[in-house]
């Protein structure tokens, strides 16, 4: 019985004392550096815990057999035998002191270095004593490979870094996953003597200690020795220690949007990443002083964002680094047109090449013009998209609706920020609003997602969370028109053999040269650029289409083969229909003296939706019927004295705006022919303005011994209204009534003047300018 007490007391008294004293388990999760990586686990950027000491949590499967070798080979080899602490070591340990008359190894297992870095132990014989007893309740707590992954987490490795992920990527820029020999070697060793042994500082002592691994571990046969001799040669060369910094403004993003997680796993390419900084601050580098620039890349089939450059030069003060400019709100310029023309196309307003009028227009006021200052007449909608011409933009967004677009945008996930207690308006469409470059890629996606938009997802467990934006028949077609259009510089249907990504580009502006933007989608990847200056300053003559679209072109161009799938078929709601002009009916379906112009477009849902009203000068696009005389072609009416063989005849008239435009033959053709002479009362002629100042035909020239252009006085006839001046299709003034209008020519030249009031009503001549 004495017996058997005495063992429950020898059983009781370290079960009590264990309790009295636990184990101070660090927690690794609360206590690690948080880091944000890249989807191969490439750290992009690492935040210090509160003690400013970067350490990456780990686990034995994240670390290289090599590194687990090396250093369990070199300072414990019986590690995964032993109860916590080794006699043998220790008895080695004192006969080797003894011998030399000094301290030649140490008996210490790995068990207890870890209960040495798990708590403050001093470095004496009480000390070492309690050691081993934090050793023994490791071992009685905690299995071998938790013993061990405390020891990778938590080994000093100089400086501020701890455990041997953050070592290695510290000094090598590599996973502990990926350690050579020599590289296990020289991690292995460091935790000795971490201040001493730094290889950035003294790659000296750490190559002879690294060595000393080396050959110790060839002679336990724990490395073949020909690998052993292979690693000797490898000299030690560190890199200058520094924390990742990649991707520096999203790690920030998703480091507050998650504050708890200590291991942030982001969808991007660390090698696509880092290839783009360098690229964006190169490109910037070259434009005026405090630019600054974003880019965003999304796969297009999962919407994982693969590059995110929030800030051209993260951190630099003159070019306010530290704003993230893919999630701030800015004038979305011209970009959300594409938006508008699939819409258009769903509501069945338009087909691709519908009859768009390009001149100066008046929507209740608001006035819109053209980038350049030219307008173009009549134009189709693919090209008044791909040319982003402004008119026709507002004129449709006036006929879709204000209101129902944005509501469409937002639903979307493209949600349009207006100026306070404004509502949605034309101005919209022409970057009246705010909007984010994040947003704009998302819905840039429905153009090759069969009209899915999506938001882009910057960690890879993010659901993936998408939109109906346009049908899918709608989405193709925007992205024909824009796909189809020659890059700057280039022909339409040039034949090139280069490596160039299929892409569907739309640029964008906003007013005052604040915002320069350039988007393209492709069948693999949504590539969204903006460059300009943060604080909202001008970039006066920096503009998307020089700015930022060659940074797209170059971008789309260079990515990875994955990024540069094809987009999909053509749906079957899409045909391929012969239209007319200017009724804008199918051509099988339209009279041959109907069809002016002959257009290949691309219709939804086998609808031909005829030319869209003209809202600012009321004007109906429909034929017009009449009698005609069968002898004369003259138009009769009833009040005719003479008898008339007749027969009933009709024209297509263009939209009134669109004859300023047209050549002489196509206006004959649509316009009513004139009245028999015995017949009353003429229709008053379309043109009922005039131009004084100047005859058609005249010659001028500027004056001798002088710089000065030449300059002529004009006065528009006819009219009470505001009348707009346009030379060659620019706009180069307005006058009001009759008031007179000095007009100045810079360039020789033919010059053909024009003056249109507000009711469409026109007149111009023709003029030479001598040099």
């Amino acid at each position: 019985m004495l017996a058997f007490l005495v063992v429950l007391a020898a059983l009781a008294v370290p079960f009590a004392l264990d309790r009295l004293f636990p184990l101070p388990l660090p927690d690794t999760a609360r206590d690690a550096a948080t880091v944000v990586v890249a989807r191969d686990g490439t750290p992009l950027r690492a935040f210090a815990d509160a003690d400013g000491v970067w350490r990456y949590p780990v686990s034995i499967d994240d670390v290289s057999p090599l590194y687990i070798e090396a250093v369990t080979g070199y300072e414990d080899r019986w590690f995964w035998r032993h109860g916590g602490v080794n006699p043998f070591a220790f008895a080695r340990a004192a006969l080797q002191a003894l011998w030399h008359g000094e301290l030649v190894s140490g008996g210490s297992t790995l068990t207890m270095q870890v209960a040495r870095l798990i708590e403050p132990i001093p470095h004496s014989g009480i000390g070492k004593l309690r050691q081993i007893v934090r050793a023994t309740q490791l071992e009685w707590h905690l299995s071998k490979r938790e013993i061990l992954t405390l020891y990778l987490n938590y080994a000093p490795f100089g400086g501020t870094l701890q455990g041997v992920q953050a070592a290695s990527y510290g000094y090598l820029g590599k996973p502990a996953a990926q350690l050579s020999h020599a590289e296990a070697a020289l991690l292995a060793v460091l935790p000795q003597a971490p201040s001493r042994l730094r290889p950035d500082r003294h790659a000296t002592a750490a190559q002879a200690a690294r060595d000393k691994v080396l050959r110790r571990l060839g002679a336990q046969r724990t490395w073949p020795q020909m690998v052993v001799d292979d690693a000797l040669v490898e000299q030690v060369a560190a890199r200058q220690l520094q924390p990742p910094l990649r991707a520096a403004l999203l790690a920030q993003r998703l480091r507050s949007e998650f504050p708890i997680e200590r291991r942030i796993e982001s969808t991007l390419d660390a090698d696509l990443q880092r290839r783009l900084e360098v690229r964006v601050s190169d490109w910037v580098g070259r434009l005026p002083p405090r630019t600054s620039a974003a880019v965003l890349v999304a796969d297009t089939r999962t919407m994982q964002v693969r590059a995110y450059v929030g800030a051209a030069k993260f951190g630099e003060a003159d070019s306010f680094g530290h704003i993230d400019m893919v999630a701030a709100r800015r004038s979305p310029g011209s970009t959300l047109k594409p938006f508008l023309y699939g819409l258009a196309l769903d509501a069945g307003l338009i087909h691709s090449e519908s009859l768009l009028i390009d001149a100066p227009q008046d929507f209740d006021g608001y006035r819109p013009g053209n980038f350049d200052s030219r307008f173009r007449g009549p134009v189709g909608a693919a090209e008044a998209l791909q040319q982003s011409l402004n008119v026709p933009a507002v004129a449709l967004l006036d006929a879709l609706g204000p209101q129902t677009f944005a509501a469409r945008l937002a639903h979307a996930g493209l949600p349009l920020r207006l100026p306070r207690g404004a509502e949605p308006n034309l101005s919209m469409i022409l970057g009246g609003t705010e909007a984010r470059l994040e947003d704009i890629v998302g819905a840039y996606a429905a153009l090759q997602r069969d009209g899915l938009a999506a938001a882009p997802r910057l960690r890879v467990d993010a659901p993936l969370r998408e939109r109906r934006l346009l049908s899918p028949g709608a989405a193709w077609i925007v992205r024909e028109m824009l796909q189809s259009a020659p890059r700057p510089g280039e022909a339409a249907g040039r034949f090139d053999t280069s490596r160039r990504a299929d892409l569907a580009w739309k640029t964008g502006t906003s007013y005052g040269f604040r915002d320069a933007w350039a988007i393209g989608a492709s069948g693999g990847a949504i590539v969204g650029v903006w460059i300009g200056r943060p604080d909202g300053t001008p970039l006066p003559g920096q503009y998307g289409a020089i700015t930022a679209l060659p940074l797209l072109f170059a971008i789309a161009d260079s990515l990875p083969r994955e990024l540069r799938a094809t987009a999909s078929p053509r749906p079957a709601t899409v045909a391929e229909t012969d239209i007319c002009w200017p009724l804008g009916r199918a051509r099988d379906a339209t009279p041959p003296e109907h069809c002016h112009r002959t257009q290949s477009a691309w219709t939804l849902d086998g609808t031909v939706p005829p030319t869209l009203p003209i809202a600012s000068t009321g004007d109906v696009p429909s034929p017009v019927a009449y009698l005609r005389d069968t002898r004369s072609g003259q138009r009769v009416a009833g009040t005719c004295t003479r008898p008339h063989d007749t027969a009933l005849a009709s024209i297509a008239p263009w939209p009134t705006l669109a004859y300023p435009w047209l050549d002489g033959s196509e206006r004959k053709r649509a316009t009513l022919p004139d009245l028999a002479q015995d017949c009353s009362a003429p229709t008053a002629p379309r043109s009922e303005l005039g131009i004084a100042g100047a005859t058609d035909g005249s010659v001028l020239r500027a004056p001798s011994n002088s710089n000065t252009p030449p300059q002529v006085s004009l006065r528009a006839l006819g009219t009470r209204d505001a009348v707009r001046w346009l030379v060659n299709g620019r706009l180069i003034g307005e006058s009001v009534g009759d008031a007179p209008f000095l007009a100045q020519f810079d360039q020789p030249g033919p010059q053909r003047v024009l003056a249109l009031d507000t009711r469409g009503r026109y007149a111009q001549l023709d003029l030479r300018v001598m040099p």
